[in-house]
């Protein structure tokens, strides 16, 4: 009750907050599920009003899609731009309506915080909230990450009240408090956006998983990235007899709430944040915010706490495991576009791949299916000669460590280029082994002392 009367000073409705927005201005969504959808919907309603030049960024777009997208094609009021591309991002992005903002993740909070790079602050910053709770404090719920150092360096700060929102409890940076902030919209309590189940794994995917598996000990602390592979492997842990396992991730995905429930998770062997599981976002089903919501188990914390490669490495035997789309016979990774297609984001990928390899015991974990299919249905390899033309290197072939596809698994750390190519084609799909020896031998780092691969 004590907050209450700063409460009504600071409460707004969305289309007055959206009046406070004017040309040349640089807006930050929150990130993830955390994004605004009535100071969105309101703010989209302003294109053509005479607005200019303002840059929205987000993290990872979900639905509903953006209104400041829909309501302006042409681009005179808004331009959308996004940390980390979701499907809602690329398809924005293909038809010229998005652009990314590359950047590795666990830089997202030195960025929000450190004041050499306060020309990079927002000058408004909305995010979905918790309720006020006693205290006066509004929690992050499924969106930490970089929230709280952008709610406090931003001119406006704004919160968007939504009682769906999961309470994600802390951990580090997982609120932001009333006097802290300058606005509160209550929100229309939208449903909080959750994904669908994921598709049945592939063959292939699971014969990846079953490599990944041998790999991982009692004790291990796992990073899993996402999509469908990483819950695979989180299933595939909660049906074996791994004990004592640890969390730290950017993302908590849903095969951690298989691997709690199978009690394969306690945290006892974590260097720091015993008997807690630390993450920055979740994307996920409801069945997996419903876990999160109110449960002192998990922490939720700012992403630099959870993937600085130096932190990561403080903890033993990290296997840090991560999809990647294609990679070249050097060993250079591309796991965020497809030629100058730009897919998903470099993320927390090089940061857990560093972190884990400075860890005693860790494995930073690359997996991939061999081969895909393109829309006619011809068949490519994803290991080749040379990255396609335009596709960004996420992780430079110095940083590579563990690669692994159906063919199996490979270290590449020390190994010259003639042992690169050699240990890359052995893990490509046997039809496309011989035009890939050529092409090694072209790029002259195949030897004579080089076996023919199985």
């Amino acid at each position: 009750m004590a907050y209450m009367e700063e409460y009504k000073r600071k409460l707004i409705t969305a289309e007055k907050a959206a009046q406070l927005v004017k040309s040349n201005s640089i807006i930050d969504y929150g990130m993830f599920a955390t994004k605004p959808v009535d100071f969105d919907a309101a703010l989209g309603k302003r294109a053509g009003d005479g607005l200019e030049n303002v840059a929205i960024r987000g993290t990872g777009s979900i639905l509903p899609i953006p209104e400041v997208i829909k309501s302006d094609p042409e681009q005179k009021s808004f331009q959308y731009f996004s940390w980390y591309f979701t499907l809602l991002d690329r398809k924005a992005c293909d038809v010229g309506l998005a652009a990314h903002n590359p950047f590795n993740y666990h830089e997202a909070t030195l960025l929000a915080y450190n004041p050499d790079f306060s020309h990079l602050w927002p000058d408004v910053w909305v995010s979905q909230v918790t309720p006020m709770d006693k205290h006066g404090c509004f929690n992050f719920g499924l969106g930490n990450s970089h929230n709280r150092g952008l709610a406090l360096n931003a001119k406006i700060s704004i919160v968007e009240v939504n009682e769906n929102m999961p309470l994600c409890l802390g951990g580090t940076d997982e609120y932001v408090h009333i006097s802290e902030i300058d606005y509160i919209i209550e929100g229309s309590n939208s449903p909080i956006f959750a994904t669908p189940p994921s598709p049945e794994p592939t063959p292939e995917e699971r014969k990846i998983a079953d490599y990944i598996m041998k790999e991982i000990p009692d004790g291990a602390m796992i990073q899993l990235g996402i999509g469908a592979l990483p819950n695979l492997i989180g299933s595939m842990i909660a049906e074996s007899d791994l004990k004592d396992l640890g969390i730290q991730s950017e993302m908590f995905c849903d095969a951690f709430v298989k691997m709690y429930e199978a009690g394969k998770v306690t945290n006892a062997k974590k260097a720091y944040d015993i008997n807690k599981s630390t993450y920055a976002f979740c994307l996920g089903t409801q069945e997996t915010y419903d876990f999160l919501d109110g449960n002192p188990r998990v922490a939720s914390c700012n992403v630099n706490y959870t993937n600085d490669p130096s932190r990561v490495a403080m903890h033993d035997n990290v296997i840090a495991i991560n999809n990647i789309l294609e990679i070249d016979l050097l060993s250079q990774v591309c796991s965020e576009t497809s030629g100058l297609r730009q897919i998903s984001g470099t993320g927390g990928q090089l940061d857990f791949v560093i972190g884990a390899f400075h860890s005693r015991g860790g494995k930073g974990i690359l997996a991939f299916s061999s081969t895909y299919k393109d829309k006619e249905g011809k068949v490519h390899s994803r290991i080749r000669p040379m990255l396609t033309p335009g596709a960004a290197v996420t992780v430079p072939r110095t940083m590579v460590h563990y690669l692994v596809t159906e063919y199996g698994i490979a270290n590449l750390k020390a190994l010259s280029t003639w042992g690169r190519a050699e240990a890359l084609i052995n893990l490509a799909h046997p039809d496309f082994r011989d035009e890939l020896i050529a092409a090694a031998k072209d790029m002259k780092i195949w030897s004579r002392t080089n076996r023919i691969p199985f």
